[in-house]
């Protein structure tokens, strides 16, 4: 039996990539003077299959999640600012709320799975699986079914878009980059040392404790972790699987995703993993300051259009950069050709 999260994106049309070079090379610059500028439009012509590539209608996701690792001592925070931090979200002081305000973009936060109930809030749906995923060291982090919930959770938040043309997911989760460097690891087959990181900005030893505690995860799961779904579910969580949903989904729809960091890349990577049709709608943000996130991102084939040094989440990363995915189809829609402005062309 066929799932939904595995039906096919549409493909790129390799007839508008070529015809968005032609119109790169025919605008008054040097050939490829505008470099990853140019790489984008190109990519979003061949997706949405025009020379007038579009990201103007941004809708941008934080999903809440909480992780049973965490009892492992994995993190410098507690369990409950997963809570306190959607609160932040709710009234507009977490930096994700301050950039998507900046942007004039549709905005909303989803509580997939944080382990205390939260009241109703504004701009923040109750979509709760569970409270809290299980320790991944113990036994496997959700069930199949609760990962499917989960994933569903993202799809639904798609089709409730309404009319967008770029898709910005974020995550907030006391653990969830733990959970993080034990996907990269199950999907690079890299060291746990060389994927885990300080997150929230943990110790030296507690960053020791986190690799030891990665490696333990990947030793109990290593071994059946035949596909996609089987990694996710055994050590992904609740809005980690919501965003591979989200990102799953959107490419089917036809809306390009713009990925934030190191968590976001890794519930990225699953998505792929999970459904490889979905990669050509994917463009990544920045590399973050986690070590793992450019050793993932290398792993993926994918430049990320940033390197600021963050390493925050919530989708912020992702939020600088859709000006930038904005400019570059400006430039290619609005330049001048050389014909046009009555330039002269250089022979190269």
């Amino acid at each position: 039996m066929s799932h939904w999260y595995e039906e096919s994106a549409p493909e790129a049309d390799e007839e508008f990539r070529a015809s968005a070079q032609a119109r790169q090379a025919s605008l008054t610059k040097p050939i490829g003077a505008l470099g990853r500028l140019e790489d984008v439009a190109i990519q979003l012509s061949s997706i949405q299959r025009t020379l007038e590539p579009h990201v103007n209608k941004a809708l941008i996701a934080v999903f809440a999640g909480d992780h049973g690792v965490t009892t492992e001592d994995v993190s410098a925070y507690p369990q409950s600012v997963t809570s306190e931090m959607v609160r932040n979200f709710a009234k507009g002081g977490a930096a994700i709320s301050v950039l998507a305000k900046a942007l004039g973009a549709d905005f909303k936060v989803i509580n997939v799975g944080t382990v205390y109930a939260l009241e109703d809030l504004p701009n923040v749906l109750d979509m709760r699986v569970g409270a809290g995923t299980q320790n991944m060291c113990v036994t496997e982090a959700m069930t199949m079914e609760q990962c499917e919930e989960a994933m569903a959770v993202g799809r639904d938040i798609i089709d409730q878009a309404g009319d967008i043309d770029i898709f910005i997911g974020g995550e907030m989760g006391i653990g969830n980059s733990t959970s993080a460097a034990a996907l990269a690891v199950a999907h690079t087959r890299l060291s746990a040392t060389a994927m885990v990181g300080r997150g929230t900005g943990i110790s030296d030893q507690m960053l020791a404790k986190k690799s030891a505690v990665v490696t333990r995860a990947m030793s109990r799961h290593l071994p059946h972790m035949k596909n996609g779904m089987e990694v996710l579910r055994r050590i992904g969580g609740y809005e980690i699987s919501a965003l591979a949903g989200a990102y799953i989904h959107a490419a089917q729809k036809g809306i390009a995703v713009l990925v934030d960091g190191y968590i976001c890349t890794a519930a990225a990577m699953s998505a792929v993993r999970i459904n490889p049709s979905i990669r050509p709608w994917l463009f990544f943000s920045h590399c973050s300051a986690e070590p793992g996130h450019s050793r993932l991102l290398n792993k993926m084939e994918a430049e990320p259009l940033l390197q600021l040094d963050m390493r925050l989440g919530e989708g912020s990363g992702a939020a600088l950069a859709l000006p930038i995915m904005q400019a570059a189809c400006r430039l290619q829609i609005e330049m001048a050709s050389f014909e046009q402005a009555g330039v002269s062309r250089g022979n190269n």
